[in-house]
């Protein structure tokens, strides 16, 4: 199980951060507006943090085309290499800002396993279906439907430390919601509690 960095002597490098960074950590189907609340919200947080997107690690990834199966296997060794990146920048105590879609149970498992449930911040990005197909339309580089595939899966935990809608507030509005909650946040946090109730 990880655990936040404990430093073990003065002038270590540990001994620099004493506890591990926080993760924001904004979930909702493509085209939900993610990435744009993600990117208002790095510029007004009052602290140094880092904006990690699952579509940036999707993007390193070369190589030949694969069969169905082998491009399926390299997907989630995608997915679990971006989940273990986020945890190794937060275990340094740094603030990550993550965009992720939890529309595969076992996604939110393996980031229960691996960050510090009381160090995660869990946002629930929600946008009506309605909305979300006429973006994907006008975006041009989504596949047709992908959208409503998730959409029913990806919140399917229902659990959130807080929630917001971006067909009713623009992402400005988003981050400074969020902002504002983090100095208000407490415990359990959402991780904390499906952490409790996974391992029951």
């Amino acid at each position: 199980m990880w655990k936040p960095v404990k430093p073990e002597r003065p002038g270590s490098p540990a001994a620099e951060q004493e506890t591990g960074g926080l993760v924001i950590f904004l979930n909702g189907t493509s085209s939900s507006g993610k990435s744009s609340i993600a990117r208002e919200l790095v510029g007004v947080l009052d602290e140094p943090c880092f904006h990690m997107p699952v579509d940036a690690f999707h993007a390193m990834r070369s190589g030949p085309e694969m069969p169905p199966e082998q491009l399926n296997a390299m997907l989630k060794r995608t997915w679990m290499g971006f989940h273990r990146a986020i945890a190794g920048m937060a275990a340094a105590g740094n603030t990550v800002v993550v965009d992720h879609v939890l529309s595969e149970p076992w996604r939110l498992q393996d980031c229960l396993a691996l960050f510090a449930p009381q160090d995660v911040v869990l946002v629930g990005v929600h946008c009506p279906l309605p909305e979300l197909e006429r973006r994907e339309q006008a975006r041009g580089d989504r596949p047709t439907g992908l959208a409503a595939r998730q959409f029913d899966r990806v919140h399917a935990h229902g659990v959130y430390d807080i929630e917001c809608d971006t067909a009713s507030s623009s992402p400005a509005e988003c981050a400074r919601k969020i902002k504002e909650f983090l100095g208000r946040r407490t415990t359990p946090t959402a991780f904390e509690r499906m952490r409790s109730a996974s391992e029951a």
